[in-house]
């Protein structure tokens, strides 16, 4: 059976993002190989994966040899950082589908890179990457930078159980209570 993951902001290859987000790999290469390492550990191949941005810094071919370790049908949809690359780009290095904007995901779910405005009478959730460590409270968003997650991918499954506890918490039946 096949399982939704989410994720964003690996920064494959970006050595000064130890440092702003205090990761706690020694260099680059540790760091990326304990991140495919952790993707393959919760992603089976047959599973379905949304990267919500900011995938790799480095060039074309070690990208694409990253991509081709991952486990999963994988979706990009771009972040600041990958922009200055092309849809085809992105393609060609092994994602299977590429996305310039947000995608809608079962008519409640916005995922995007950047966190987007909500309130708590809009009735969806944004799942977005971008903000690395930081956290938005509430029902509304969704933050699944890989700072939050262990640099794992977080199942749907386990999105819906945070914001259905979180519901619990709050008594804010709005976001979650038509669903």
């Amino acid at each position: 059976m096949t399982t939704v993951f989410f994720t964003s902001d690996h920064h494959f290859g970006h050595r000064a993002i130890m440092e702003y987000e205090s990761r706690p790999f020694a260099d680059t290469e540790q760091m990326n190989e304990s991140m495919i390492a952790a993707w393959n550990e919760a992603v089976a191949p047959e599973d379905r994966v949304f990267h919500l941005g900011d995938f790799s810094f480095l060039n074309k071919e070690e990208t694409s040899r990253i991509l081709s370790r991952l486990n999963g049908y994988k979706t990009l949809i771009l972040g600041n950082h990958d922009r200055g690359r092309s849809r085809s780009w992105w393609l060609e290095a092994g994602f299977q589908e590429v996305s310039e904007n947000g995608i809608i995901f079962k008519e409640f779910f916005l995922l995007t890179h950047e966190p987007l405005y909500m309130n708590r009478h809009m009735p969806y959730v944004n799942v977005h990457g971008h903000i690395h460590g930081q956290k938005y409270e509430g029902n509304n968003h969704f933050n699944v930078c890989v700072e939050h997650w262990n640099y794992k991918p977080v199942s749907f499954e386990t999105i819906m159980d945070v914001l259905t506890s979180r519901e619990a918490q709050t008594g804010d039946r709005n976001s979650l209570s038509e669903n």
